[in-house]
């Protein structure tokens, strides 16, 4: 009887694994598990952005990744993390020179996530920076709007941009 019991419970074991429903339920989480730590990437772009955060600006990126934005090309975390950089010099030199240097937010907006592959995915969004906010008196002020198409990878196990463009055509 012992036996045909575990006889019975390898049979079911070994057809469960087979089985495309559980099959297709892992495709399932593993795509929500994608979609969520793709979100939570362009989350950390924009706060590393707005917070003019060079490195961590560049951390989001592959190692090769790019930023286009009409005819700026940033190419490399190297060249990523200078941009940043200089948008941090730029902001603390009007402040020292007693000028405005309102609040930056980038504002990521009707975003679609498509897999072109098991380590790839397509970005697509709207996008808005808007300066201010840095209390009552401070008007608030949308310096740009636009469209974004980004090129996601999967590096050793975490999701990177590999190609923003923000001025696509």
């Amino acid at each position: 009887m012992r036996t045909l019991s575990g006889l019975l419970v390898a049979a079911t074991v070994a057809l469960g694994a087979q089985s495309p429903v559980l099959a297709d339920d892992a495709a399932v989480l593993r795509e929500a598990q994608d979609r969520a730590a793709i979100e939570a990437l362009m989350w950390r772009y924009v706060r590393a952005l707005d917070s003019l955060d060079a490195e961590a600006y560049a951390s989001v990126f592959t190692e090769d990744g790019t930023f286009g934005s009409g005819n700026t090309q940033r190419k490399g975390r190297a060249e990523l993390e200078a941009m940043v950089a200089d948008l941090r010099k730029s902001r603390d030199e009007r402040a020292a020179a007693g000028g405005a240097s309102p609040a930056m937010y980038h504002v990521i907006a009707n975003h679609q996530i498509t897999f072109t592959g098991p380590n790839e995915a397509r970005y697509d969004s709207y996008w808005m920076t808007v300066f201010g906010a840095n209390g009552p008196e401070t008007p608030v002020r949308v310096a740009a709007v636009g469209r974004g198409v980004d090129q996601l990878v999967r590096v050793n196990g975490q999701w990177l941009i590999k190609n923003r463009n923000v001025a696509p055509q």
